[in-house]
């Protein structure tokens, strides 16, 4: 069978890492790359960090508009599979690559797979959420990482095509964590452990009001422990826009890290605060609190299970919830037992072997 993954964005490459080695010896697996994240950090480091092979197609389409990216990676999509002939076109997530890949499948009559399947935010004001949604109801196989993901799609009535895996990003981290372990990776630079905080922040809720992203950025840098900023592209270039400073007070601007530096730089900090889906689940996983700048999460888990607070428009709550002492122990395991990428594969030749 000849399997087809589509990915442009780093939380994609990671997810694509476990099902890459998950396919060897079991599926013909093609990659493209889409080029929606194009800089070496967002890009080309993940994919050597990772141990994932190089991409067998590269859009290259880079930045620009919802619209304008999602009808370049259409066209450059649909060349690519009349020219591979998959049997199936996998996708991940809910960026414009998941979408413009599962809509130029669909026209050309290929079956769609949709990994992180059921996750919703019930707030249509996010790009992602429309994505999800659009893609969850064109694809043909839902694999959802987790059981609340399944109701939203039975909810839907799309429980006949859906399947519980797990959650593929829970294999990489525990191996990524164990590699880390091993060879004592350097705290990042001037930071002691426990003793700062991880930050992210790219959303456009969150970047492109000026007076919410100050207002986010004057609370972080009034903690009382040095904030790791680690600024994606969209950050710099709205703070930037707004003139707002990066580097005031606690607030320890950086360039983002690669997967294994990041999941490093985690573990070992006092807490994260972000609005990255990828990264809260993340920050579960190695049991750091999390302050999430949303108004909700696709991961209720995190929150029902106390290491995860939701602030949104009252950041006077910020400073509190980023210091506040560690949540109860758990041995909860919601996402999964770090095999997920295995019942990926085995469901994907399940439903379309011939």
């Amino acid at each position: 069978m000849r399997i087809l993954s589509v990915v442009g964005a780093r939380p994609q490459f990671v997810k694509l890492a476990p099902i890459a080695h998950a396919m060897d010896g079991r599926a013909e697996h093609i990659i493209v790359h889409t080029g929606q994240h194009y800089d070496e950090i967002m890009s080309d480091v993940f994919f050597h960090d990772l141990g994932i092979p190089a991409p067998d197609y590269n859009l290259g389409v880079g930045s620009g508009s919802h619209g304008q990216q999602t009808a370049s990676m259409l066209v450059g999509l649909e060349k690519v599979f009349q020219e591979s002939k998959p049997d199936v076109v996998l996708v991940y997530g809910d960026t414009n690559s998941t979408l413009a890949a599962a809509l130029a499948a669909v026209k050309l009559h290929i079956p769609v797979a949709h990994l992180e399947a059921g996750l919703r935010s019930f707030n249509r004001r996010m790009p992602e959420e429309h994505n999800r949604v659009l893609t969850d109801h064109a694809a043909d196989l839902l694999l959802s990482p987790t059981q609340v993901g399944m109701d939203h799609l039975a909810t839907e009535g799309l429980a006949d095509r859906s399947v519980l895996v797990g959650d593929v990003m829970t294999d990489v981290l525990y191996r990524v964590r164990g590699s880390i372990a091993t060879r004592n990776e350097p705290l990042p630079a001037g930071q002691s452990a426990g003793a700062y905080y991880v930050c992210t922040m790219h959303r456009p809720d969150n970047t492109d009001n000026p007076a919410r992203l100050k207002a986010i950025m004057d609370s972080l840098a009034a903690l009382g422990k040095p904030v790791l900023l680690l600024a994606h592209p969209r950050l710099k270039a709205m703070a930037k826009s707004h003139g707002i400073d990066l580097t005031a007070g606690s607030l320890v601007l950086s360039e983002p890290l690669a997967y294994p530096q990041l999941v490093n730089a985690v573990a070992n900090s006092a807490g994260v605060v972000t609005d990255s889906g990828g990264l809260q689940k993340e920050a579960f996983l190695l049991r750091v609190p999390c302050t999430t700048i949303r108004p909700e999460t696709e991961w209720v888990e995190t929150v029902e299970l106390g290491w995860n607070v939701l602030v949104d428009n009252d950041f006077s709550l910020l400073a509190g919830a980023v210091e506040r002492p560690a949540p109860a122990a758990t041995d909860a395991v919601p996402y999964g037992d770090g095999h997920a990428a295995v019942r990926t594969v085995d469901a994907l030749l399940d439903a379309f072997t011939q």
